[in-house]
């Protein structure tokens, strides 16, 4: 299995370093990091050249950036991290062995770091709406082979909910690998805004996308 691993990042020189360290693990084993910058302004880049195979720019927005990561990447896995995630160190044979079961997408479950304690509930709602419904979330680390990845169209260009989108796309193939081993993903945006203010902002963002909203008024809405 040759895994690459596509890192989207936008001004994210206080977390870049540590999202790299904790895919070292995965480089030792032959796994490629590609981090695709979508322009940032900070120090972001320089950070990430000694710890990544390769540091390339894209056009700005997740989804494009992460589409041109699978297009640069030489992998017949793709895994997609965001900048403020840490993978476990076996998350490489933990996708290894899904996929050699027949899997040909999947996630991790997921722990969110920060003080409130209700972001430990946030994760677990997360995760078990995550097995029940077969979406993914961009924060649960997304993986698939390259055949389901480009039979699904990539990721939707698309300005918020590209993760369920894609999700969706790849359900129509089959049912996620869903991995009990943790990922731990940055409380910072709830922790910004208020854990509850925005538990109940992101519900109604999914209720309105569920329904037909258009993404980019939805996208507004979050920012």
């Amino acid at each position: 299995m040759k895994l690459s691993v596509i890192v989207p990042t936008l001004d994210e020189a206080a977390a870049i370093a540590a999202t790299l360290q904790a895919l070292r693990p995965a480089r030792e084993l032959g796994a490629e990091v590609i981090v695709v910058d979508g322009g940032s302004r900070d120090a972001t880049r320089a950070l990430a050249a000694p710890l990544a195979d390769r540091v390339i720019e894209g056009p700005r927005g997740r989804s494009a950036q992460m589409n041109a990561g699978a297009l640069a990447a030489a992998g017949d896995v793709l895994l997609f991290v965001h900048a403020d995630t840490l993978l476990p160190s076996d998350a490489f044979g933990s996708i290894a062995g899904v996929l050699a079961s027949g899997s040909e997408w999947g996630r991790f479950d997921v722990a969110i770091a920060g003080a409130d304690p209700l972001l430990a509930v946030v994760a677990l709602f997360m995760n078990a709406r995550s097995r029940w419904t077969g979406v993914a979330t961009g924060d649960q680390a997304i993986f698939a082979t390259r055949a389901a990845f480009e039979a699904a169209g990539g990721f939707p260009m698309i300005p918020l909910m590209e993760d369920v989108a894609l999700s969706n796309r790849l359900l129509r193939r089959s049912r996620p690998a869903c991995l009990s081993t943790r990922v731990v993903t940055s409380g910072r945006r709830w922790e910004r805004r208020g854990t509850l203010r925005t538990i109940l902002l992101m519900w109604r963002l999914r209720l309105a996308y569920a329904l037909g909203a258009d993404p980019a008024r939805l996208a507004e809405k979050y920012r």
